[in-house]
């Protein structure tokens, strides 16, 4: 049961770094290199679709890799499991603060209403971002460490 559970949290994680991943390394240029009011639509759209999911699926790999954690600690790789744990709940934590007020604020522009710094708020989304990914691809590493 415990190695079901290892592997599924494994993909679960995984799957998520992938997501967050396409978004930073596909979606964000594609959406970038569109017309200025397609593309800023595209960012708003992509804003209210993985806004409502991203929370679920973050908090959701952050319970699977606790419950890892505790149904695991007498076997190896434990210490990697909760290092992961720690730095998902860094993400999480960094999201609150630093990528979901700007995300709350985006999912709601349109070309007649966006705030003329908005290029600059997405900007800022993106260097946040980037660190996010960076942390999630750790956690994932380690995830996939402690597996084998």
């Amino acid at each position: 049961m415990l190695n079901a559970l290892e592997v599924f949290t494994t993909v679960v994680v995984g799957v998520m770094v992938g997501v967050e991943f396409s978004v930073l390394f596909v979606i964000n240029p594609i959406l970038n290199a569109l017309p200025e009011d397609s593309g800023q639509l595209g960012h708003a759209h992509g804003g209210r679709m993985l806004g409502a999911v991203m929370p679920f699926w973050y908090v959701g790999s952050l319970v699977l890799v606790a419950v890892w954690a505790v149904a695991g600690r007498q076997h190896h790789g434990t210490g990697l499991v909760v290092t992961a744990g720690a730095l998902l709940i860094l993400s999480v934590v960094m999201s609150l603060l630093l990528l979901v007020p700007i995300n709350n604020r985006n999912k709601t522009w349109t070309p007649e209403n966006r705030p003329e710094d908005w290029k600059e708020q997405l900007d800022r989304w993106l260097r946040f971002h980037y660190v996010r990914v960076a942390v999630i691809i750790a956690a994932f590493t380690l995830l996939v460490t402690a597996l084998v």
